[in-house]
Formats: structure tokens, C-alpha cells, sequence
């Protein structure tokens, strides 16, 4: 059975490169994109001076090359800040840090109440923060130095070093990460953040910690509550589309029904573009409009399934599976046509597919529940494409062995505290997600109707009361542990 690879890291190939017989790999903050060029984008006006930290390739060896200097992007806006009060840093992720800062208001609306200073951190390997410039993913040799540990050695450099620039070393940090960006810092680096807040951060979703079927099962429910046919429409779309594609012109037949700009080299590239699609809108179905993806309106899985129940039932399920796509694709409605094997990667995440082919395995499934095509994880050809693309073998339980395995909330238990997990259940990655309480300091905030790192979004005045009181909460324990702090001091 072809495996339903991660969602969580960024799949292998372009998609002029997707067997037949693979399904496409996501991941959790960003828009799906073919990795053929770097797409020019307009980048949004932001109220951040941008900055270069010196900052060290290999924090963990001393060979000769290890003390080879790159310099790392950050942002700061210091507007309300005075020396003393807190530092709140977001820790970045895959992409650019201006794409993560322009979808992360939260922190500057709650800048004035703390008077807090704001810094957000690029990763290393994306946006500028390019260890060897042009050359950063010439090969395995380059590539090498991109890893989570590196990435968290990397923030709490930059951040002790800000301190002693500022000479604020006694100002509190609070760490926020959005999904793959929100997981490990607290818990590694106890002494440089007095808390985190972590939004839609699946810990769990490595190894064997969950149900392989849990994140497609998710999107799945999400279809599935809104509309029963809609569900049903999708799930049978697949078969269709199959169907379609052993027939003479099949290419040609569907090239014309996705209306694409160019002719379509392989069925598979219509699959994908289809199942991004309804992923992704699952992950963002935010209750108010917004562009972190594309642009959507509010709840855009209803308005997706909308289309479907709308369209008259004579008419082929995959034709109005399509037409809900489009919304994904076209809700500006300023495509005439689809760059289906010609998309581009517009926020700098093309780093992704090296950390899925190193650490970063999540084996996903898609059970007979799901809305999609039944189908199982086959790690060895998961690895046969690594070692093809990269030269590399995946390390499947590294992420458990240097975070936790199956004991990960008792070693939270243990060793952590003042960490917030919150989580939407709109959001498949939630499955992943901690959900409970830990203890009376690692507090899991979990809403039914929230969507990716929703809270993590601008206030509006759209906003429905779950989303404010769950902002109230956050902001509450914050100043908790910000008053416990300036206590001790």
C-alpha cells in the first residue's frame, strides 16, 4: 500500500518527482510548495528591525570547522520595552522569520501590558540565515548542520548574548513557538526561559507515541462533521480519479478538468494537488480570514463543503472535489488557471525535506475511516528515497531518544515546568499534541474548535469568545509566572 507519509515534515520531491504510487509528505507550518525555485513574494510591512547575530555552525564538536561563523537573522521591536521588563522570543521554524512574524499578532498585542521587548529568531537553514549562503544545500556535507539541536543551541545563544548587549540580563525570557517551532526549547534550556508557550506543538506524533491514523482521521472528522456528503464526495473522488488516469488521454482529460496552465506529466500531481488542499484547510480552518497559507475566508471547510453539497449530484465526485480545491487555490479568484507541477516555494522551506530524511520521521497512515485512499507506512522505501535524494538514512527514533520516548510526560513531570500546550482540535496536528494536564506548571489549553496556532493570530473583533478567553488564560499565566519570577529576584 502506498504510505501516507508525514504531514508534519515537508515531503521529499517536487512534484514532477512523486511516484505514482507515493503520497505526498506535509508538514505543519507551512503552505504546500514545489521545491523547483524560490518564488519573489511581496513580504508584509512590519513594525521589526531587522538584525545578524555571529552565530557558531556546530555547537556540539570541535573540529577546526566548527567555530566557522554564519550569520542568523532576527527581529526586534522594542516600542514598549524598558530595561528590566521581559524579553518574549519567538523561536522560529521552517521558513522565513518575516512569514511567522507577520502571523504571530498575539505577541505584539500583548507587547504593551508586559512591556515586553520582541525578538523573533530565524532557524538556521531558511529565510537568510544560510550557513554557507548559496552552497547551504549543495549536499549532505552542508546539510549536515541542520538539526533541532542546533537550532535550540542556536536560540539560546542569541538570546543570553541579547541580554548582555542590553545589559538586561535580569529581564525574564518567555519563549513562543508555533507548532514544529514550539516543542523542545523549556525543556532543554530550563535556565535561559522562565516558560513557553507552545501552540498546536505535536511531541507526541514520533515513534509509536500515537495511532498512526490519527492526524488523516482528524482531517478527516473535520470534513466529516461539517457534512456527511462532503465527506463522502471526497472519499470517493480517489477511485475516480484512478479511474481516470488508466484511460487513453488521461492526462490530457484531466489537465483540462483541473484546468491547468500546462499539460500534466503524471496523475499523481493532481492527486496531491487535491489532497494539499484539503489538509491544509483542515489545519487553517480559522474562525476569521487570513493569509497564512493562502487566502481563505473564515471556517473555510464549510465553505469548501458548500461547494460540494451545492453542485448538483449528476456531476462526477471528482469534478466537485475540484471545485472545492479551487477555494484553497483561487479564493481571490485571481488564478484563470493552475500551476499544478509549477508551483514555487514562496517562504524560503525547502530545508524541510532534509530534517524529514534525518530526524524528523513521523510514519502517518490512512485508516478506512479516513477520507482518504486506505494505505499503511513503508519506512524502507521511505528510506530508499532519503538515501536516493540525499545519501542519508532516516534515524526514526532519535527524536524520542533525545526528547522522550513513551515516558515524555512523566520526564515533562520531572524535569519541567511553566510550559502552556495549546492546542485545537480542529487541527489535526492536535492528535499529536499534549492535551491534558501534566502538572500544576505544564498546563495543556485545549479549545474544540481551534485550528493551527489560532491563538497565535491578531486579535479581531470577529474573534469568537473561545479565542478571547482562551487569550485571557494564556495572558494570565504568563503574568503568573512573570510575578513568581519578579518575587524571587
Amino acid at each position: 500500500m502506498a504510505p501516507c507519509l508525514s504531514f508534519f515534515f515537508l515531503f521529499l520531491f517536487a512534484f514532477s518527482a512523486i511516484p505514482a504510487n507515493s503520497l505526498p509528505i506535509f508538514f505543519p507550518g507551512a503552505a504546500y510548495q514545489s521545491l523547483i525555485k524560490q518564488a519573489k513574494i511581496s513580504k508584509p510591512k512590519l513594525p521589526f528591525k531587522t538584525h545578524y547575530f555571529p552565530q557558531t555552525l556546530d555547537h556540539f564538536t570541535f573540529q577546526p570547522k566548527s567555530s566557522k561563523l554564519f550569520y542568523q537573522k532576527y527581529l526586534i521591536n522594542s516600542d514598549y520595552w524598558r530595561k528590566g521588563a521581559p524579553i518574549f522570543v519567538y523561536t522560529g521554524n521552517e521558513g522565513n522569520i518575516e512569514w511567522f512574524a507577520a502571523n504571530t499578532g498575539f505577541m505584539l498585542d500583548i507587547a504593551p501590558k508586559f512591556k515586553a521587548l520582541l525578538v523573533f529568531i530565524e532557524h538556521r537553514f531558511y529565510g537568510k540565515s544560510m550557513p554557507f549562503g548559496k552552497d547551504s544545500y549543495q549536499s549532505a556535507k552542508t546539510l549536515g548542520y541542520l538539526n533541532s539541536q542546533q537550532a535550540l543551541a542556536d536560540f539560546a545563544v542569541l538570546i543570553t548574548s541579547l541580554k548582555q548587549n542590553l545589559s538586561s540580563e535580569a529581564s525574564p525570557v518567555v519563549v513562543f513557538g508555533g507548532s514544529y517551532g514550539g516543542t523542545w526549547f523549556r525543556l532543554k534550556y530550563p535556565h535561559i526561559a522562565i516558560g513557553a508557550l507552545a501552540s498546536s506543538a505535536p511531541i507526541l506524533q514520533f515513534d509509536k507515541l500515537i495511532p498512526w491514523s490519527s492526524f488523516y482521521d482528524a482531517v478527516s472528522q473535520d470534513f466529516k462533521d461539517v457534512s456527511l456528503n462532503c465527506y463522502q464526495v471526497i472519499k470517493g473522488s480517489w477511485a475516480e480519479l484512478e479511474a481516470m488516469s488508466t484511460q487513453k488521454q488521461a492526462l490530457a482529460e484531466l489537465s483540462k478538468t483541473f484546468r491547468t496552465c500546462k499539460s500534466l506529466h503524471s496523475t499523481a500531481s493532481a492527486r496531491d494537488w487535491l489532497w494539499t488542499a484539503f489538509v491544509y484547510t483542515a489545519m487553517v480552518n480559522y474562525p476569521t480570514k487570513a493569509d497564512f497559507m493562502k487566502p481563505l475566508p473564515a471556517y473555510p471547510v464549510q465553505k469548501m463543503c458548500k461547494i460540494i453539497d451545492k453542485i448538483p449530484s449528476g456531476m462526477t465526485k471528482l469534478s466537485r472535489a475540484f471545485a472545492a480545491a479551487s477555494l484553497y487555490y483561487n479564493y481571490s479568484r485571481s488564478e484563470n488557471c493552475f500551476k499544478i507541477e509549477h508551483e514555487v516555494d514562496g517562504h524560503g522551506l525547502h530545508g524541510w525535506d532534509w530534517q524529514t530524511c534525518t530526524e524528523m520521521v513521523m510514519p502517518m497512515t490512512c485508516s478506512k475511516e479516513s477520507m482518504f485512499p486506505p494505505s499503511g507506512f513503508d519506512y524502507e522505501e521511505f528510506a530508499e528515497q532519503c538515501q536516493m535524494k540525499y545519501g542519508v538514512s532516516p534515524r526514526p527514533h532519535w527524536i524520542t531518544t533525545e526528547f522522550g520516548g513513551e515516558r515524555i510526560q512523566k520526564v515533562l513531570k520531572r524535569f519541567g515546568s511553566n510550559i502552556i500546550f495549546s492546542n485545537g482540535m480542529q487541527d489535526p496536528w492536535s492528535r499529536g499534541g499534549v492535551l491534558k494536564n501534566i502538572s500544576s506548571s505544564i498546563i495543556a489549553l485545549v479549545t474544540e474548535k481551534g485550528a493551527h496556532h489560532v491563538d497565535f493570530r491578531s486579535a479581531t473583533k470577529k474573534d469568537p469568545k473561545w479565542l478571547i478567553q482562551l487569550r485571557k488564560q494564556e495572558v494570565e499565566i504568563i503574568q503568573k509566572w512573570l510575578n513568581e519570577y519578579y518575587a524571587d529576584l
